[in-house]
């Protein structure tokens, strides 16, 4: 009934004739389980790879490909048994669908033999293939072997030139041994020598590093010295430590200053027990005199102002015991008076410098009365003669001196002195400066 109507396909028209056409899918193929191997190939295993395995591959690779390309071309045509037979040849339908059953079955026998010639003819181009295929592996099988012949030959010319150079190597020990046999024992002494020098360089290094050394400790110790040097000038300029100590026993102690001629005796108290040398900073004074061995009539003029200071200073300080209580403010009272000396004998040093030296400056006369100093200068250049009045104190030179100026001849009077000498700060030999700068400054040139 579908044949009459139309409705059947192709595959149901062979299948009505008794014509069973196969046709086989592709079968993929699965390495086994055990072809993986885990362990690190063999130098066999490489070789059959490189000159076997990879060659075969890579034919039945091409061969597979062209297979491929051949089914794809023909999946359209297989997929005509699913379409009706009045769509793919409609003349042919209409002529069976008249026919008998008879007529049927004979279309049916001629389509069976066809189907077999062509099954005969397609085993006949298979088996054609496999030739091919086959003539292909031998190719390449013929063609790796000669290559793997190539090759063993060139690793057996390496083996042999090898085996060349080791027996030319041997022969040429053999040479060398017999040759310097008699020298071998003198290796030893060089390589001793050169220990030895290496030694001697290592030392050579040592003692150049030394020598630096040496330079670098002789810099420093000339840069010691030279500190040393200063520090020392500090020290001597700024010590001013003016007492020696002469006696020091249970009941007193006597200190010398100023060459001998000034003495400060210092009474002690009871002493204290458990002290058996006396050096208690508790114990106390009972008395610090003070005493003068100076001679005024045969000591010049700056030794008596200088003593007379001194002095002045000692009594402007009151009761001394009350300033020096214990043995623990001696040290104090004994730095006070060694200062007041220092600046008191520095002073006598410059008034005796201008008595020597003062004609330089234009120094007349340098006079000392009781505490005061009174110089006279005069110059003919400036047309100037004055007298300068400087009183004295135990504070010198910490503080700016008062003064007069009595002229005498010219115009040079207490207003130019007070200009100059307000210039002149107080410190070290203010003094001598005090004249040096009136020298320059009033006496140089005409006023």
């Amino acid at each position: 009934q579908k044949f009459q109507s139309g409705a059947i396909t192709v595959g149901e028209f062979f299948r009505l004739l008794q014509v069973h056409v196969l046709i086989q899918k592709p079968r993929h193929s699965h390495l086994p389980a055990n072809c993986a191997v885990s362990a690190a190939p063999t130098p066999e295993d490489l070789l059959y790879s490189q000159y076997i395995h990879r060659p075969k591959l890579r034919i039945y690779e091409e061969d597979c490909q062209a297979l491929t390309r051949i089914i794809d071309e023909l999946k359209p045509y297989a997929k005509v048994q699913d379409q009706l037979l009045v769509n793919v040849n409609r003349s042919l339908w209409e002529v069976m669908r008249t026919c008998s059953d008879e007529e049927l079955k004979n279309f049916g026998a001629e389509l069976n033999k066809m189907k077999s010639y062509f099954t005969k003819e397609s085993k006949i181009l298979a088996h054609n293939e496999k030739e091919t295929l086959y003539s292909k592996l031998l190719q390449s099988a013929q063609e790796q072997h000669r290559n793997l012949q190539s090759r063993i030959e060139k690793v057996d010319d390496l083996l042999q030139e090898a085996e060349s150079c080791l027996v030319a190597l041997e022969s040429a020990v053999l040479c060398f041994s017999l040759f310097f046999s008699p020298f071998l024992s003198f290796f030893p002494f060089l390589l001793e020598l050169e220990s030895l020098k290496a030694q001697e360089e290592e030392l050579q290094r040592e003692l150049s590093e030394m020598e630096a050394e040496d330079e670098q400790m002789l810099v420093q110790m000339e840069e010691f010295k030279q500190t040393e040097k200063s520090c020392r000038e500090l020290l001597e300029k700024y010590d001013f430590t003016e007492w020696e100590i002469t006696e020091w026993n249970e009941q007193q102690a006597v200190f010398d200053f100023l060459y001998d001629s000034v003495e400060l005796t210092v009474v002690f108290g009871p002493p204290i027990d458990g002290d058996d040398f006396g050096e208690d900073l508790s114990r106390t004074i009972v008395s610090l005199n003070f005493e003068s061995f100076l001679d005024e009539e045969q000591a010049p003029p700056s030794s008596c102002l200088v003593h007379r200071l001194i002095f002045l200073f000692i009594e402007s300080q009151g009761n001394w015991q009350e300033k020096c209580p214990t043995l623990y403010y001696l040290p104090q009272v004994l730095h006070d008076i060694s200062l007041v000396v220092s600046r008191c004998k520095s002073l006598g040093e410059e008034v005796e410098f201008l008595e020597r030296w003062g004609g330089k400056f234009n120094l007349l006369k340098t006079e000392i009365k009781d505490t005061e100093v009174k110089l006279l200068f005069s110059a003919s250049a400036a047309f100037a003669k004055f007298e300068l009045s400087l009183p004295l104190s135990a504070s010198y030179p910490s503080a700016p001196l008062p003064f007069s100026v009595q002229t005498r001849i010219g115009n040079i009077g207490e207003k130019e002195v007070s200009a100059v000498l307000s210039s002149v700060p107080v410190g070290h030999r203010y003094l001598r400066r005090i004249v040096t700068s009136i020298h320059q400054n009033l006496l140089q040139n005409p006023r």
